[in-house]
Order: C-alpha cells, then structure tokens, then sequence
C-alpha cells in the first residue's frame, strides 16, 4: 500500500510542478503520460485489493470510502490534467505553425539582405570608382593651380628683379645721360664739385653749379618711396647753402616710380627743389643753358625775358606732359596685360608666351658723339607719317583739335597749375 501511495504521489507531485515546457513539448509530455499509465494500473489494482478487503475488513469502508474518494478526485485532476495536455498539444500545433510561418519569414528576410548586401556592394565599387575619378580631378585642378601660381610668383619675381635691377641701375643712367647731354650741347660736367658734399650729377652753367641727384626706391614696395623724397628734399640744404650751388636743385627718379610722386616741386624757402624724370632732363638742361646766353639781366628786353619764360614754361609743361603720359599708358598696359593672364584661355595664353619670348624690340643705339638733331626727327615723322598715308592711314588735317578733345587733354587742362613753373 506505501508502494502504490508513492507512485500516486509522485505523479501528481509530478502534474502539479509540471513547467510550461513540460506540457508542451512532446518528449517532456510522454514521461509523464507513462507516469499517469502506471499511476492508473496502480489505481486499478488497489481497486482489486479494496473489493477484497471489503469482504473481510468491514472495519476498513471507511477508509475505503476515504481512499474511494480520494481516487474520485485524483481521478479528477487526471481528466483535467488530461484536457489541459490536449489544450497544450492544440497549443503546442499552433505555435508550430507560427514558427513555420516566422521560418519562412526569415527565409525571406534573408534572401532580402543578401540582395541588398550585392546592391550595397555594387554601390560601394561605383563609389569608389566617384571617388578616384574626383580625386584625379582635383589632384589635376591642383596640379593645374600650382602651376599656374608658380609660374605668376616667378613672374612677378622677374617683374620685382627686373624693377630692382633697373632701379640699381637708374644712378648709373642718369650719370651717363647728363653727360652725353652736356656733351652734345657744350656743358661743362663737374666730376669733382668744389663745394662739400658729394652729389650725383654736378654741372656748372652761368657759373653756378646745378645739382642732379638720382633717386630711386630702394625696394618693390613704392609707398615710402614719395616720403623718401621729401626727407631728400630737405637734406638738399647741405648743398644749396654754399656758395656758387645753385638753388633750384633736380631729384632724378625713375619713370615706373611716378605713380607715387604727389608733388613736383618743393619750395623750401631760400631754395627749390623739382622732382623730374629722365625724360625731362634734356629739356631742363637745355632751358638752363638757353638762359646762359643772357648772363646780365638787365641786358634783355621784356620781349625776350618773356621768350625765355615761355620757353621754359613750354619745357616743364612737356617734360610733366610726357611724365603724365607714360605714366597713364603704364597702367593702361599693366592692366591689359594682368587680363591677358586671367581671362585668356591657357593654351592661347602659353602660345602668346611663346611668341613674346620670340620676339624682340631693338631702339635705337644712342651715340655719344651723335647729336640727336631736331631735321632729323621732323624728317623721321614726315616719312612715317607718307607710309601711313601710302597704307591708307590718313591722319585728318584736325588732328590737333581732336587731340585736344580727348580725355587725356582734357584732364591735363583741368590740372592747370602743374603746367606752371614752381
């Protein structure tokens, strides 16, 4: 009897603590149906055994009855652990069908990530493939864009070389050209000046001695240049108060250094100071020497005091005239040439290049001993201007009216004061 209450037990010991799992997977599910199967057979026997006993243990209904009614709800449980078995196998088919239907799912799912990892991949080698062809372009752009500041800084370099070499230079020129200017018009030139001081350009008219100083930036940078020139103007006082120097003193500077020159002429009070350029030398020169002729003031006539004048106000105006000029075609040509490198093509740009190295401009050699005759000049533009007749380039016989009516003229008239002698 302890035996058959301990299958008893064991297996609705085993019913109630059955888990989830137990009751929904088969294999779990089977021990304890084998379970129930023994539990049952022992049930029956003690069935048997009670049916004996009842004959011969009248003491023992009760206990049977007990034992009867204890099986009645064990006999229970198992029919309701019976239709929660089959509850959980129905359970059980379901859920099986939703993990058919969530493999399938996967199925899918999968197949969908291995179509879009082959598109991930084929948009990856075309971006790769974007991404050199860009790299190529913007390593060309900056190969292209090096080159092009490589080759503008060494011309500007040139430019700056070429500037410092011809501005080393302007005190060698200016030398040179006054020389052969008095050496063409008789002048004496003073190597050595008596007085103190060491002058650039000395020469001696009418007695006096003229001085000509060369000046010119010591640098590319030309904005200190004009007030260099006024602290010169000053320093000019060395030479101007010893006697015999003449008081109107001459600063030589370089023709490409104008732009920077706000004022001309410097009146110091017991001297003058004039800033001219190669160009003027010649002219000033010359009306110096005109004056020579009249040694003795009192000796000329209003008449020719007033040639005089006029011959020297035509001179400063040409020599301020030319200087005006070729200043305003510097910048014309300046910026003619600053498009050509930014708006020209490359390649018509190189080709240009390499007809500008091509070619070459050869002015005419001056001659120390040659003087430059005025016959010969009119004759030159006499014959230049037949060929361009002969070319049907016929100048009008207002040209001089027209010339006046320009913007450039027309500028100059307006600026009255600078054709006036300081």
């Amino acid at each position: 009897m302890a035996e058959i209450h301990e299958h008893l037990s064991l297996f609705f010991d085993k019913i109630k603590g059955a888990t989830f799992w137990d009751r929904t997977l088969p294999w779990r599910w089977v021990s304890i149906r084998a379970l129930s199967y023994e539990a049952y057979g022992e049930y029956r026997n003690l069935m048997k055994e009670l049916e004996q006993y009842r004959v011969s243990l009248d003491g023992e209904k009760t206990t049977a009855a007990q034992l009867r009614s204890t099986v009645s709800v064990q006999t229970e449980v198992i029919k309701q652990g019976e239709k929660e078995l089959a509850a959980k196998q129905n359970e059980i088919t379901g859920l099986r069908e939703k993990i058919d239907r969530l493999e399938g799912n996967v199925t899918k799912c999968k197949e969908s990530i291995a179509t879009l990892k082959e598109q991930e991949a084929n948009e990856r080698k075309q971006y790769d493939a974007s991404i050199a062809t860009l790299n190529n372009i913007q390593n060309r752009i900056e190969k292209e864009r090096k080159e092009e500041l490589d080759e503008r800084h060494r011309t500007d370099v040139e430019r700056i070389e070429s500037l410092r070499k011809n501005w080393s230079e302007h005190q060698r020129v200016v030398r040179e050209m006054i020389k052969g200017i008095c050496q063409r018009h008789a002048i004496e030139y003073v190597e050595k000046p008596p007085f103190k001081g060491n002058p650039d350009n000395t020469i001696r008219i009418c007695g006096e001695y003229v001085v000509f100083d060369a000046k010119s930036p010591g640098t590319e940078e030309l904005e200190g240049f004009y007030k260099y020139i006024q602290a010169q103007a000053e320093g000019i006082k060395k030479y101007t108060k010893q006697e015999g120097v003449k008081r109107d003193v001459f600063l030589v500077v370089p023709s490409n250094a104008v732009d920077v020159i706000r004022q001309f002429s410097f009146n110091m009070g017991d001297y003058s100071v004039y800033v001219v350029t190669v160009d003027a030398l010649e002219p000033i020169v010359l009306a110096l020497k005109k004056i020579e002729a009249y040694e003795f003031a009192e000796e000329l006539t209003p008449e020719e005091r007033e040639n005089i004048c006029r011959i020297i106000g035509k001179f400063a105006h040409v020599a301020k005239r030319r200087i005006q000029i070729d200043n305003f075609f510097v910048r014309q040509f300046l910026d003619v040439l600053t498009n050509c490198e930014t708006d020209m093509p490359s390649d018509v740009l190189e080709k240009a290049v390499e007809f500008e190295r091509a070619e070459k401009l050869n002015p005419p050699i001056e001659k120390r001993a040659k003087q430059i005759l005025t016959n010969e000049l009119i004759g030159d533009a006499t014959k230049i201007q037949r060929e361009a007749e002969a070319k049907g380039l016929v100048f009008p016989d207002n040209i001089q009216e027209k010339i006046r009516t320009l913007p450039l003229y027309e500028e100059d008239k307006k600026e009255g004061s600078d054709h006036e002698i300081s």
